[in-house]
Parts: C-alpha cells; sequence; structure tokens
C-alpha cells in the first residue's frame, strides 16, 4: 500500500505548474532552503497547446528574443544573469544560432529544466491537475496561460470575475530537407549573426500573389466562447494582412537590412526561417502565426520561394490564453492582494513572453521565500526592467488591462543624450540597481544549477 507524502512544512511553497515561471521558482525556493511541492497536470492531462511532458515546454516559437542589452528583452536577460536565474543558465547551454537572438533546441532545453527540478532534494513533483487553488499557507500558481477549466473556475471565483484573456499563436515549422535552396540565401539583417537565418526573397508580384491567395483563404472559425482580441506580438499573419496591403512589408516580411548576395539588391519582401533545432533539421517560419486551417497553411505557403514542396512539421495554431486583472488583483512584488501568501506568476499574471514569465517566476519565488522566513516581500527597482515591468502591470489605470512584455518605454527616462546613448545609460541604471538590490535583500544565492 502506497503510503501518502508528508505533509509540506509551514515554510513550505506549493507551486502550481512545471512551466518556465513554475520551473524558475521551484528552483529558486530550492536554493533559498524552501521546501516545495510543485504540482503539474501533465502527462495525465495535457492542454491543447503542449505536446510534451517535458517541464518549461516552449510552445510557440523556440526563441527567447535577443540578447542586446539595447533592446528590452537583452536588458531582462542581463538582468537575470545577474540576479542568478537557473532557466537563463541552462538555456545558454541549450542555445542554437540565431544571429543576435537566444534560440534553444526546446526538447534539449526541456529535458535539462525537468532534470535540474526533479534532482533537487527538497523539490518533491506531485503529478495531477490542480482542481482549485490549493489551501496552502504559501502557494504560487504559475499555472500558465492555458489553466483547466477547473482551475479556472476556481480562480475565477476567487477573485469575484471571470477575468480576460487574449490569444496567443503558433508559427509553423517545416523539414529543412523538404525546402528548395536554390531560392533562398543565408543572412542576418544587416550582417549581424553568422547567417543563422535562411531568407526566402519575394518579388513585388510573387508577394502580391501571397498576399492575395493569404486574404481569401479558410481560416479556423472562433469557438463560441472566443472573443478576437490579439496581443499585438501574437497577431495572425492574416489578421495583419488585412490592416493594408503593405503592412507585412514592415512587419514579418520586412526586407530591410537584408540583401539578397544573387543580385546585390533588397527583396520586395522576405520570409525569414530559423533552426528550431540544433541539428537544423527543423524551420520555424519566423512570425507566421496563423488561424489558417490546415490544408489553407499548405496551399498558400507554397506560394513562397523555396515552399512549394514543404513538408509541415507542425503547423501554426492560435489558442486562447488568459491572464488576471493584474492592477486590481496583485502586487508588484506578484502577491495576491485578497490573500497575503497567494503569488502569481508567468503570463497568468500578465506579462507576455518566455524570458518575462521566467522573470515573474523568479520574483514570486524570492517574494515566497521571504514570506517564508518571516520577512516582508520588496518590489524590485523601478530603475530596473524587471521592476518596471511588474510595477506595470500591477498599477492601477483607467480602462482595460493588456498583458505587457519588456521594452525601455516601462524604465524611467534619463536626462539627456542621443536615443543610443539614453538606452546605454538605462541599461546600466538598471543593472547597477538589480546588483545592488541582490545584495540588499536576497540572503541566499538563487542559482543552484550545475
Amino acid at each position: 500500500m502506497k503510503t501518502a507524502a508528508a505533509p509540506l512544512p509551514e515554510n513550505g511553497v506549493t507551486v502550481v505548474g512545471a512551466g518556465l515561471a513554475g520551473s524558475e521558482a521551484a528552483l529558486v525556493l530550492s536554493a533559498a532552503g524552501v521546501p516545495v511541492e510543485i504540482v503539474e497536470m501533465r502527462p495525465a492531462v495535457s492542454s491543447p497547446a503542449h505536446r510534451t511532458a517535458w517541464f518549461a515546454e516552449l510552445v510557440c516559437s523556440n526563441s527567447l528574443g535577443s540578447e542586446e542589452p539595447s533592446s528590452g528583452k537583452g536588458l531582462l536577460k542581463a538582468e537575470l544573469r545577474e540576479l542568478g536565474s537557473n532557466l537563463m543558465s541552462l538555456a545558454r547551454r541549450a542555445r542554437v544560432p540565431a544571429g543576435k537572438a537566444l534560440a534553444v533546441d526546446r526538447e534539449i532545453f526541456g529535458r535539462m529544466v525537468t532534470e535540474a527540478v526533479r534532482s533537487r532534494p527538497d523539490i518533491r513533483v506531485r503529478e495531477a491537475e490542480a482542481r482549485s487553488i490549493p489551501d496552502a499557507p504559501l502557494v504560487i500558481l504559475a499555472c500558465g496561460p492555458l489553466p483547466s477549466d477547473a482551475l479556472s473556475a476556481s480562480i475565477g471565483s476567487f477573485l469575484g470575475d471571470a477575468g480576460y484573456y487574449f490569444y496567443d499563436a503558433i508559427s509553423p515549422i517545416v523539414d529543412a530537407s523538404t525546402i528548395d535552396l536554390q531560392a533562398a540565401f543565408t543572412a542576418d539583417r544587416y550582417g549581424a549573426g553568422e547567417g543563422d537565418y535562411l531568407n526566402l526573397p519575394m518579388t513585388r508580384g510573387q508577394y502580391e500573389d501571397f498576399l492575395s491567395a493569404l486574404l481569401s483563404a479558410r481560416t479556423v472559425p472562433a469557438r463560441e466562447f472566443e472573443e478576437e482580441r490579439y496581443f499585438e506580438s501574437c497577431m495572425p499573419l492574416e489578421t495583419m494582412a488585412r490592416r493594408g496591403p503593405e503592412t507585412l512589408l514592415y512587419g514579418p516580411l520586412r526586407p530591410v537590412g537584408l540583401r539578397d548576395p544573387r543580385t546585390g539588391k533588397t527583396p520586395h519582401a522576405v520570409v525569414q526561417l530559423r533552426k528550431e533545432n540544433a541539428a537544423g533539421t527543423m524551420l520555424n517560419l519566423v512570425g507566421f502565426q496563423t488561424k489558417l486551417a490546415h490544408p489553407e497553411q499548405e496551399r498558400v505557403f507554397s506560394l513562397i520561394p523555396g515552399l512549394s514542396r514543404a513538408k509541415y512539421l507542425r503547423h501554426g495554431s492560435v489558442h486562447r490564453n488568459a491572464f488576471l486583472d493584474a492592477p486590481r488583483h496583485l502586487h508588484p512584488w506578484l502577491e495576491c492582494r485578497k490573500r497575503p501568501g497567494l503569488f502569481f506568476a508567468g503570463q497568468v499574471a500578465g506579462v507576455e513572453g518566455y524570458v518575462e514569465s521566467i522573470a515573474a517566476g523568479f520574483v514570486a519565488a524570492v517574494s515566497a521565500a521571504a514570506r517564508a522566513q518571516g520577512r516582508e516581500p520588496a518590489a524590485f527597482p523601478e530603475a530596473s526592467m524587471t521592476g518596471a515591468l511588474l510595477r506595470h502591470i500591477a498599477a492601477p489605470r483607467k480602462g482595460e488591462f493588456q498583458p505587457m512584455n519588456a521594452n525601455f518605454g516601462l524604465l524611467p527616462e534619463p536626462p539627456s543624450g542621443k536615443k543610443r546613448e539614453r538606452k546605454a545609460k538605462q541599461a546600466a541604471a538598471a543593472l547597477s540597481a538589480i546588483a545592488e538590490f541582490r545584495k540588499s535583500f536576497f540572503k541566499f544565492n538563487p542559482l543552484c544549477v550545475t
């Protein structure tokens, strides 16, 4: 007869969800000496977007965005490294070439995170569906943007409203061996990187034929309970195209910074493909998230030079993502205003993006660890990207709340200088503030992966 697991100590933390935020939170808490029980419903119960049982599965792109400190995501990564993020350390070990971006082999990354979490003696994993908010003193809800119906109902009931939702989108992946390389060239924008992207150039006529087919293609209809509200960075390709005939030329098909070495000219439009795995056998159509029906994707995308015979390893799709009205419900350290000791982390908290989810998991863990140690949590410094992002989502406002990703518009504006100089000053101030906050507030080293 199987004996039931002993209950967590009073200072233990229950983490719901082993995604990016939940895995980061569990590892940080472990490093702080706080016992953890992580409750993960997969593999017994899955979501519409997940395909594996690995922790921290990347369900959309395999890119975590730019590494340049002059970009919001790049600065956020730099801060997380300064803080001692476990998942950022593992991501660098699983990286694949992607120019100035940090992209990973998602299977290697997921396996590494899973092994890191399961190897910690003070983290126990319970494979079960959390059908309600756990009744425990310290809880981190990192259930992701696709919690089960039962858990969603529990959250909505607890908060007293149904909350909001938006749509997230998945780009198609094609078999690299089925692409006509005669129609392609390798290059990165403005010559950065080492030719990490495969580029499929289009003439004006080819672009117009593609656009016409895209606009007339059949899409998967929204279900009755779904309202079409898209976060800008996850907008389906065909929705962007409906804004005007040149919209895609300023978005995913933007040719700026790319010159076809065979002609010496900038193409009218360019479709970029990025490695999806270390071997380079799988390629992601960058920015091609879509609600087109699967046969329509193959028909319309076959008009792109080089993809006429492409084999699709994964079609694009769009799915509903849930998130809280964070300004009403959360403090900047991600603790619930209504229930001290309950924290939300990841996309459900109202941040948008992989790195932002990791950062939210890190902050929630540091805050929960403070509670476990009998201390008050603290907001991360406003001068940092981490602090500015979470202060933004928690700030009271008029009108509807929308999820936010890391960007320099969130940071305090420096007094003077050109745009590049201002960003450099902001980045330096952010990293200095993070380093000082770590020294003054942390009582442990969060990095515990080996």
